[in-house]
């Protein structure tokens, strides 16, 4: 028996809407939290641009919310738990905003250790990808980590000129992370903790006196517009670096159907890390730029006095050896192992 046209005008009708249902159920966003304004390098030429690709990729299926600033709630120093627990989907932070978290992670932040080059973001991204897989899996087991990278050579920027190392006693210098303090306790200067979020202020009430960050974040924070003094150093091996964790949440990650997941991990790893490197190292020119235009001094120490430096920092390196060995971490077969990849990538 012939089933009547409006019988089967009907059950083509709820099928499309049962269709349109489960395509509408596979549709997701994704709420991605970090720490600096919009118009910063990162979330600009990095994040935006991650997210505008997987929207792509995805047909739309995918759809991806910024929020800048701390926007969502919270520190910086909280937002990898926040990925973790699931208050934001994804997060960008500084691993050594939660100090001793990632303690194997902490390697690339050693004094005198990564490149000192117009590279040096990629170069030394790609070698902490690889770092992280091989020797730090354990530190990123609560995530699904999209990226690992760093940013340029870090420097000086102050009030007063730093022409040398007795030049910078007595300072009181933000530091980033832990390793960066004993590094500016080692040098003489006052370290002063903080996130970065915080430098503009705390330079503008004399708080601190100047700040270590690399050239990228400067202009976001208004830093070329209250300090007038940069110090870069000779050699090739920068002052200091800081390593970066764009994170995902397990639960989210494993909600996706099969060929959403395969969006994310196109989009995640290696390549994904490298060009987060690659986004503040053109931030690095820019930013640079900008100080200069301003008129700025920016002074290159020589070789021989960045020598003084690296001596005197040097024992950071012992220290961190020291501590992670009570930890059960073999402090110095990581170093070297970052190292050898640091060469590998500069290649």
């Amino acid at each position: 028996m012939k089933t009547p046209w409006s019988l089967r005008a009907l059950t083509v009708a709820l099928g499309g809407a049962l269709l349109a249902g489960a395509a509408w159920a596979q549709q997701v966003t994704l709420r991605v939290h970090h720490f600096l304004p919009a118009q910063a390098n990162v979330p600009r030429l990095a994040i935006e641009p991650w997210a505008k690709k997987i929207e792509a990729e995805s047909g739309g299926r995918i759809k991806v919310q910024i929020f800048p600033a701390m926007q969502m709630g919270g520190t910086p120093a909280q937002l990898f738990d926040q990925a973790r627990d699931g208050v934001a989907d994804v997060t960008w932070t500084v691993l050594g905003y939660t100090p001793g978290r990632f303690p194997k992670m902490e390697v690339f932040e050693l004094p005198f250790i990564t490149p000192n080059n117009e590279r040096a973001g990629e170069i030394t991204s790609r070698a902490a990808w690889e770092f992280a897989q091989r020797f730090a899996a354990d530190e990123f087991k609560d995530v699904k980590l999209i990226a690992v990278h760093t940013h340029g050579p870090g420097l000086f920027h102050t009030k007063q000129p730093v022409t040398g190392l007795e030049s910078v006693r007595g300072m009181k210098i933000r530091g980033g992370t832990r390793i960066v303090n004993n590094m500016l306790t080692k040098l003489g200067a006052t370290p002063v903790g903080m996130p970065v979020p915080q430098v503009t202020e705390a330079l503008s009430k004399g708080v601190i006196d100047g700040t270590t960050i690399p050239w990228e974040v400067g202009p976001s924070l208004r830093v070329h517009e209250i300090v007038k003094n940069h110090t870069t150093f000779a050699g090739d091996k920068a002052l200091y670096n800081m390593a970066f964790a764009f994170s995902m949440n397990k639960a989210k990650y494993e909600s996706l159907p099969p060929d959403l997941k395969k969006v994310i991990d196109d989009n995640a790893g290696a390549e994904t890390s490298a060009f987060f490197g690659k986004a503040m190292d053109q931030g690095d020119k820019s930013g640079r730029e900008i100080a200069a235009k301003a008129g700025n001094k920016i002074t290159q120490l020589e070789l021989a006095e960045t020598q003084r430096w690296l001596r005197t920092a040097g024992s950071v390196e012992d220290d961190w050896v020291k501590e992670v060995r009570s930890k059960g971490i073999d402090g110095a077969q990581l170093a070297s192992e970052a190292r050898a990849l640091l060469a590998k990538y500069a290649k």
